[in-house]
This record gives C-alpha cells, sequence and structure tokens, in this order.
C-alpha cells in the first residue's frame, strides 16, 4: 500500500449512528480531532426508522434519516473528519493500532467502536419490503403506532415475549408466531405470556407473506402451518421480527473480548475494552437496551474515557 493511502490519527471512530456520532461531537470538542469511518449504513439502525418519538428534544417526533443527518452536521460543525468507507481489517496486538479499508490503511493512537448491531430478519421478500411501512424489529420503537390495533411477533425466545408483553400495552390483541410447538424462551417468561389474556399463540406457524399496497402500509398477514400446509390471513395491522440481533464485531474478535452472544464486553460503569485505549460504544456493546438515546449515552461515555486516556499517556 502505497505512503499516500496510509494516515496516522488521535482517535478514529468506527461505525457512525446515535453512538458514533455523540462520541464524535465531544471528542472533537475536546480537541482530539477524530476521525470516523462511517461503514457501508451510514447512520446505523436509525436510518430504517421513519418515526422516532421517543429521542428527547422532539415533541412533535422525527425521521429516523433526519436525526442521523442533523447528528452529523453537528459532528461537522466542530471539525470531525467523515471518511465514508467501511473498515475490513483491524491489527490491535500493540499501538498505534492499525485499521484498514478496502484501499486505504489508517494507524491512531485511540480508537472508539461504535460498529452497532444488525437486526436479524426471516429473508422473506414481502418482509423487506414493508420494512419501516408495519414490519419492525423494535417493539420499544414502534409500538406506539399500533395502539387499539392487532399485531404479530415472530420468535420464540425471551426478547420475543419482552416484545410481545410490551406491546400489550398499547395493541389490541398480540399474535405470538413460534414456527415450533413449545417455546425457547425460560419459563418464568412464558408462564407471563400464557397468563396474558391478550396475547394468543400460534405454534407451528411461519410467515408466508406480508400483504399491503406498492407503497404499503401493512394491510394484514399471511401465515401457514408448517405441519398441515393451510394458509390464512390473521388480521394484523403491524408485524415485529424478534429473532435477535447480531453485533458486528467480526472484525474485532480476534483482539477483543465478546460475551457468549459476540457482543463485545466493556469494564464495568465504563466503555473500556480489554485493551488500553480501546473502547467500544452502543449496541455494539449493548444487548439489553438497544436506543437510540442510549447509544447516544455510552458514544458520550467512550469519549470522555477516551480523552481522560490520552491526557494519561501524554
Amino acid at each position: 500500500m502505497s505512503e499516500n493511502n496510509k494516515q496516522h490519527h488521535k482517535l478514529i471512530i468506527v461505525g457512525s449512528g446515535p453512538a458514533g456520532y455523540t462520541a464524535a461531537i465531544y471528542a472533537a470538542r475536546a480537541n482530539l480531532n477524530p476521525v470516523m469511518i462511517a461503514g457501508y449504513q451510514k447512520g446505523g439502525q436509525l436510518t430504517t426508522t421513519s418515526d422516532i418519538e421517543n429521542y428527547p428534544g422532539f415533541p412533535e417526533g422525527r425521521d429516523g434519516n433526519e436525526l442521523v443527518m442533523d447528528m452529523e452536521k453537528q459532528a461537522r460543525k466542530f471539525n470531525t473528519e467523515i471518511i465514508e468507507d467501511e473498515v475490513t481489517k483491524v491489527e490491535l496486538g500493540e499501538r498505534p493500532f492499525k485499521v484498514y479499508t478496502y484501499d486505504k490503511e489508517f494507524s491512531c493512537d485511540s480508537l472508539i467502536i461504535a460498529t452497532g448491531a444488525t437486526a436479524r430478519y426471516l429473508g422473506n421478500e414481502s418482509e423487506a419490503k414493508f420494512k419501516g411501512r408495519g414490519v419492525s424489529a423494535c417493539a420499544t420503537c414502534d409500538g406506539f403506532f399500533f395502539k387499539d390495533k392487532d399485531v404479530a411477533v415472530i420468535g420464540g425466545g425471551d426478547t420475543a415475549i419482552e416484545e410481545a408483553i410490551f406491546l400489550t400495552n398499547f395493541c389490541s390483541k398480540v399474535y405470538l408466531m413460534h414456527r415450533r410447538d413449545e417455546l425457547r424462551a425460560s419459563k418464568p417468561m412464558q408462564e407471563r405470556a400464557f397468563k396474558n389474556p391478550k396475547i394468543e399463540v400460534l405454534w407451528n406457524t411461519e410467515l408466508d407473506e406480508v400483504l399491503g399496497g406498492d407503497m404499503g402500509p401493512l394491510e394484514d398477514v399471511r401465515v401457514f402451518n408448517n405441519k398441515t400446509g393451510e394458509k390464512r390471513k390473521i388480521g394484523v395491522k403491524g408485524l415485529f421480527i424478534a429473532v435477535g440481533h447480531k453485533p458486528n464485531t467480526d472484525i474485532f474478535k480476534d483482539f477483543l473480548d465478546l460475551d457468549e452472544n459476540n457482543y463485545l464486553i466493556t469494564k464495568p460503569d465504563s466503555t473500556y475494552t480489554n485493551i488500553p485505549g480501546v473502547f467500544a460504544c452502543g449496541d455494539v456493546m449493548d444487548s439489553k437496551y438497544r436506543q437510540a438515546i442510549t447509544a447516544a449515552g455510552t458514544g458520550c461515555m467512550a469519549a470522555l474515557d477516551t480523552e481522560r486516556w490520552l491526557a494519561d499517556q501524554e
């Protein structure tokens, strides 16, 4: 790789979204001159959310794309350099750390990882068509939009039941669809679901097609019983996919500690990873809350931790 394609920086932030942009804003205001490599999905999961009503400061709600665009403008205002590229490899065994894109090599004194997590979907063509228009992977984010309506949740683990129970706060009825004849969720969670009069479990049931016009929104969902082959519409206006998230940690696994679900492990009450000078924030290290506001909060923490750590090195 030519010397023209090699750059050194005090701080590199890998990934964007609320965590990355917040880290950039705080780091830039602390004169750390951060460089952000934004990643393949610039702005993160918020770019797939059309209406956000629970982010403080926007009483009328906010479009997800517009919100992250404003975050980007704010980061640029304080002279964050944003590179629209994807990191393909890192070397964190010694300092300075090495970060590679497809055609460039970067080195840095400190690194903030904000690569987020990707919601798992089923891969159904119609599911993709109505994503953000009735199909969601976050009940906490979008449940309120289905007040007094019938909805369905797909999944069989604790997360699926948590989503279903949460949705009963707004929705008239919640169908919990599972492709098997028993749930994977813990016994206490199953008992909560079975006791809730608004939840009906559809056993051995899978998604056949999400129905609606070309421009949306979702009008109904057709399902099929994988034992009998019977197909039917279930009369819902929303579909929530709760089959898990995949943290975007593949390029870090040779260097950083991961938990059993491949989320980055940070030290208690901090964003420090197991390697000094490498910090993690947002959904890449948070499998519990997964909200824009909590991601932004940990982005702030990562920038403050980085600033203090760099000051200690000097």
